[in-house]
């Protein structure tokens, strides 16, 4: 008897296009079975993927995220739909015995089974109970009733449409991106033998043509299907060929016995202050057999602790009698819990996950299905906030500040996978925000994204699939009444409901993108994403149905993304800008008007190593400088980087180029680590003056966006081969949940404490270090109070105003407790005097900064954890300028002494006195013989990072090495005094 439970099919498929296949589904899954050949249109498929996936896995097509391979791909548009309707295939196996086979095997050799029982009816009854038996001596019993066993395929996701073929017999799919597919193949599998699968996958109806100009969603063709709509291109992606067409998420095939479990629904309510919680639970229960099922089902609420150690907090059984061939939708009694271990978002507490399990045992069968969930005790609420405007969230009633992004997908031909799922999650928490929001041209994204967004405590905004652009407000104006099929909108659109409610990170579904869906859309939506009463008034009435039995009912519904509390609320075009911006701007009142920004973006350039390995020689070359009107200089890019949509870091007429701040480019690497400089000031400021104004004039923003899902040059905070650009370290440091920093449209220090506890008994010292190393300013701010959730501004930074103020200058600020100098928060910013630049910063890079490095790694197998210490050793005389007491002399106090001998020890040597400036650490494959050596994806405590003489900080930084390296991997520190770089490990 096969074992209960899911089978993935994620291996040994294979491909081909239709009008390359001369047999029919039937064929292919009986007689004529594919194989890979010289002469065989078959090859290895990537499922779950794309076509395009799957050609490039074969080289049958080039890379079309490198330079400009893309153009020399065909698009559907040109070619038609069938040069991408393709067929894929697999073989699996499902070994059952048939039911009738055991009746006639024991009949007829009673001896041969259960021992010596003599009596068939009673051996029979034992296995396969009382009202089968019955059937089969009477001959009633329907074809391939196995044991009673049941057997579905399950496609969670097929773009657009399909045909399946097992075993000979057709099962058509119906249309749509957005929904999944359960078959019951029960009846035509083969019980003792490979099972044949093929699947014909057609492109969307509707793929569209691509302008000349290109253009938002392409010619807008695609919004009259539900599908992903970026995949016309967009200002921020080339145009995907295939527009997605495959199965591009899992296939599985699942075993359960008479009785099935569907899409249980998991809510929590509170009581006495979040003490008691309450566990509601409602889910479907599918009979598949011809007799009444008497079921026992079970809940099990499982915690684990840190150690491994895991506590039953709750175990519940209730008796349910299912009907034959019935549906029921059974709602348990509720479940109560004293002291919940909450769930958090990321910076105001832990993600503490229970597991909840539901099995259904059938009486006289055992146990016939399970189904288990990882869930968050938390309730959400939401509301326009009075005070600004602005949309409010709350979790488990405490206000969260957010500071988050907008997401497209992890990659555009879909080639998802957990892993790059969780390190594209992790980046977002290690850069300290709390919300993404999955933009509606993109994706309804998957569970494994939800799942690392509860492990890692994001929030999620999840969209619907429209778009202003496509869906009535673009140039032209097409599709002003959504995609042809309303009914296929709505019924995906509460399939992925059903699909992603039990996630504690999902925060609120939104109707669209700058747009509401057409009015009987939204007008559904509303009704069934109403919430349920305690979500409202905060109470449970014993009248009201029990909140699980909603298809949501516990976070709002907004119909739009520039609707509600969102821009300014009425669907006005309110949101962006998207370009460069002066920093000192994202502190004036007077930068944005509303309370909450869903979109504002700007540059994204990555490192050279990136440009290097996604360009030819070609695409290395930087932007030409050409002066215009005014002073103002437009960057003109090349033909590739224009093709990947460069954004510039000039805007004529509003902003002067704020890479030629730095002094003119020689090179690809020097524009690049030029463009770092900038990214990390860009981002900061803009989440520093948002949260200057945090619950007075704004509830949050949304950068455009956290990451590109191709090789993309704009709004990026790590590029598409996971290396962080420094803008990622600078938003880390802006978004820390308490933070000092200097308000650079006022110049008064401020601290922002995001947290629900006060402040005190803190002290910040403000130092300026100048080109030459010295300490010409230092000033302690002491007995500072902060209370919770807001920002507080401290005194005036004065030092720009002093008489022989340095023209560019650092400046350190350090937040600590005053009882033992335990650093909060430390912000080191780098500037210049009203009228100047950074020009003279040129000249800097020649001192050399003597540096001491430590180091400790820890190595199983392939992963390494690493510990490093960076100390500036040089030093300068800072005692005549720093208070009596301050943090700088305590500092160089506890500098010294010997380190541990398991520790390795590097020294850079150098002479000169002074801050070691943006240094930066790689992870390198020592034995590749690449062009780009880099090691992919590494999670680094901090980067991009500045310290002043006599300091000292500290490192961690985790990797996974290449499998069959035996060298160990090599650690690089580069910086601004450094550029050559030297070896710190490996």
């Amino acid at each position: 008897m096969a074992q209960i439970g899911k089978t993935l099919l994620d291996s040994g498929w294979l491909a081909a296009r239709s009008t390359e296949v001369n047999d029919d589904g039937e064929k292919l899954t009986t007689t004529n079975p594919p194989s890979l050949g010289p002469k065989s249109p078959w090859m290895e498929a990537a499922v779950p993927g794309t076509v395009l996936g799957t050609l490039l896995k074969n080289k049958s097509i080039p890379d079309p995220f490198y330079g400009l391979e893309n153009e020399t791909i065909t698009d559907i548009a040109d070619s038609g739909r069938d040069y991408y309707t393709f067929w894929f295939s697999t073989q699996f196996n499902c070994k059952r015995v048939r039911a009738r086979a055991v009746v006639e095997s024991i009949c007829d050799n009673p001896s041969r089974s259960l021992g010596t029982r003599s009596d068939p009816c009673r051996t029979l009854t034992l296995i396969l109970g009382d009202q089968l038996v019955a059937a089969c001596l009477m001959g009633e019993l329907l074809k391939g009733e196995l044991l009673n066993q049941y057997v579905h395929l399950n496609f969670r996701a097929i773009n657009y449409s399909a045909e399946v073929y097992v075993n000979g017999h057709e099962i058509v799919l119906p249309k749509g991106m957005f929904r999944r597919h359960t078959l019951d193949v029960t009846d035509i599998l083969r019980p003792d033998s490979d099972n044949l699968l093929a699947v014909i996958v057609h492109p969307p109806d509707h793929p569209g043509t691509i302008p000349p100009q290109g253009g938002q969603g392409g010619d807008h063709e695609i919004g009259k299907d539900v599908a992903a709509q970026y995949v016309e291109g967009w200002d921020w992606i080339c145009p995907i060929r295939d527009r997605n067409t495959g199965i591009w998420d899992e296939v599985s095939i699942s075993v359960t016995g008479p009785v099935r479990i569907i899409d249980p629904h998991l809510v929590s309510t509170f009581y006495d202050d979040y003490e008691r919680a309450c566990l509601h639970v409602t889910a479907e229960l599918e009979n598949k057999s011809t007799w009444s099922a008497d079921c026992s089902v079970n809940i099990q609420v499982t915690a684990e602790f840190e150690n491994g150690v895991c506590l039953v907090e709750h175990l519940h059984t209730e008796n349910v009698l299912i009907p034959a061939r019935g549906h029921i939708h059974h709602t348990f009694k509720p479940l109560y819990l004293y002291k919940p271990e909450l769930w958090w978002p990321n910076g105001m507490g832990k993600q503490n996950l229970y597991d909840v399990l539901i099995t259904v045992a059938v009486k006289e069968y055992g146990e016939s299905d399970s189904w288990m969930q990882p869930f968050g005790f938390r309730k959400i609420e939401s509301v326009i906030d009075s005070a600004t405007g602005g949309r409010l969230f709350k979790v488990n009633g405490e206000p969260i500040f957010i500071r988050g992004g907008n997401w497209i997908l992890s990659d555009g031909l879909l080639r998802l996978s957990k892993e790059r799922y969780r390190t594209d999650i992790k980046f977002h928490a290690d850069m300290n925000m709390n919300m993404i929001r999955c933009w509606g041209g993109g994706l309804a994204e998957r569970p494994e994204f939800y799942h690392f967004c509860d492990v890692y405590g994001l929030l999620v905004w999840q969209e619907f699939w429209i778009t202003g652009d496509v869906d009535g407000r673009g140039d032209p104006v097409s599709n002003p009444n959504g995609p042809l099929d309303h009914d296929l909108f709505l019924l995906c659109a509460r399939d992925t409901v059903k699909l992603l409610r039990n996630h504690p990170s999902l925060a609120l579904w939104v109707g669209g993108n700058e747009q509401v869906p057409p009015e009987d859309i939204n007008e559904a939506l509303k009704q069934d994403l109403r919430l349920h009463p305690y979500f409202t008034t905060q109470l449970l009435p014993d009248e009201d149905s029990d909140p699980s039995v909603y298809l949501d009912g516990t976070r709002v519904y907004i119909q739009g993304s520039m609707w509600d509390g969102f821009a300014d609320g009425k669907g006005n075009f309110t949101d962006g800008p998207y370009k460069i911006q002066y920093p000192e701007d994202f502190f004036k009142d007077t930068y944005y008007e509303y309370g909450f920004n869903p979109e504002v973006g700007s540059v994204g350039m990555p490192v050279a190593d990136t440009i290097r390995a996604t360009m030819p020689p070609e695409g290395w070359e930087i932007p030409l400088f050409k002066k215009v009107s005014d002073g103002f200089v437009e960057e003109v890019p090349n033909r590739m980087w224009d093709y990947h949509k460069y954004i510039p870091y000039s805007e004529p007429g509003k902003v002067h180029d704020q890479i030629l701040m730095y002094g003119t480019p020689e090179n690809l690497d020097d524009f690049c680590l030029k463009a770092q400089l900038v990214n990390y000031i860009q981002y900061r400021a803009l989440f520093e003056g948002w949260s200057s104004q945090m619950w007075t004039k704004y509830t949050g923003v949304l950068i455009w966006k956290n990451q590109n899902p191709w090789t993309g040059l704009r709004g990026q905070f790590y590029d598409h081969l996971l290396d962080q650009t420094a803008s990622f370290y600078g938003c880390r440091s802006a978004a820390e949940p308490v933070h000092v920093q200097l308000n650079l449209a006022s110049n008064f220090v401020e601290v922002v404490n995001t947290t629900p506890k006060e402040l005190s008994d803190v002290e910040i010292e403000a130092s300026v270090w100048d080109l030459d190393g010295n300490c010409p300013y230092s000033e302690v701010f002491n007995k500072v109070y902060a209370p919770p959730k807001i920002a507080v501004k401290i005194s005036e930074f004065k030092y720009p105003k002093s008489e022989n103020a340095k023209p560019v200058y650092f400046l350190l600020l350090k937040l600590y407790h005053a009882s033992d100098k335990t650093v909060i928060s430390r912000n080191f910013y780098w500037l210049h005097l009203p009228g100047k630049d950074y020009t003279l910063l040129e000249t800097y890079r020649k001192k050399q900064i003597p540096l001491k490095i430590t180091c400790n790694a820890v190595n199983v197998g392939t992963e390494y954890e690493l510990e490093i210490n960076v100390h500036n050793t040089s030093r300068a005389d800072v005692a005549k300028n720093a208070r009596d007491g301050g943090l700088l002399q305590k500092l160089f106090s506890r500098l010294g002494g010997t380190e541990d001998s398991n520790f390795k020890v590097v020294e850079m040597e150098g002479t000169h006195p002074g801050v070691a400036f943006f240094l930066r650490f790689s992870v390198h494959n020592a034995e590749s013989e690449k062009q780009d050596t880099r090691i992919l994806p590494v999670h680094y405590s901090d980067n991009y990072f500045s310290l002043v003489p006599g300091e000292s900080m500290s490192f961690k930084i985790s990797f996974a090495a290449p499998t069959g390296m035996k060298k160990p991997p090599r650690v690089v520190l580069r910086g601004w005094n450094c550029p050559d770089g030297f070896t710190v490990f490996g």
